[in-house]
């Protein structure tokens, strides 16, 4: 592609169009052939030796991207019998944003619990139940991060447990 012009005026060159028309006027001009002989052109014709190489298969040029690495499949049931767990990145709290961070996870944990020991025994609606079941993930969410010491995400898990279990105790 060409691109001509002034690009600080804006200003585009002309791209001169030719009309289809004018084709189909156009006659491409026939060499005329001398009817002569081989044998009065000369006789012999110089001797070549070509070497023509065979055209590439189409299988092989039909991917232009380089071939995947293959790697190895390591079996599930591997012999290390340990699962590799990736890190996970705990925010660095202060002792009190700590301490501030279990207060809360404890106290939406007794009421989340409190409010799903409430809805036990009870005939649910499934919409009910389904909050039930979300509230008891979270509540585990909340135990395995507390667990590990991430307090901020045992809060955060804690206190959707307490929202929703709310929620649950309004609609009974």
């Amino acid at each position: 592609m060409v691109v001509g012009g002034c690009a600080q005026r804006g200003v585009k060159a002309r791209v001169k169009s030719y009309p289809w028309t004018a084709s189909a006027k156009a006659r491409p001009v026939v060499p005329q052939l001398v009817n002569t002989s081989y044998e009065e052109a000369g006789g012999a014709a110089p001797e070549m030796d070509l070497d023509v190489v065979p055209p590439p298969s189409p299988l092989v040029g039909a991917n232009a991207a380089p071939a995947r690495p293959r790697v190895p499949v390591i079996p599930s049931g591997g012999s290390s019998g340990t699962k590799f767990e990736p890190p996970t990145i705990v925010p660095q709290l202060t002792a009190q944003e700590a301490e501030a961070a279990q207060q809360q996870t404890n106290v939406s944990l007794s009421i989340a619990e409190r409010n799903v020991g409430a809805a036990q025994g009870r005939t649910l609606n499934p919409q009910q139940s389904d909050l039930v079941s979300k509230v008891r993930s979270f509540v585990s969410e909340a135990r395995e991060a507390a667990h590990n010491g991430d307090w901020m995400r045992a809060s955060n898990a804690a206190k959707k447990a307490q929202v929703l279990s709310e929620e649950l105790a309004r609609s009974m």
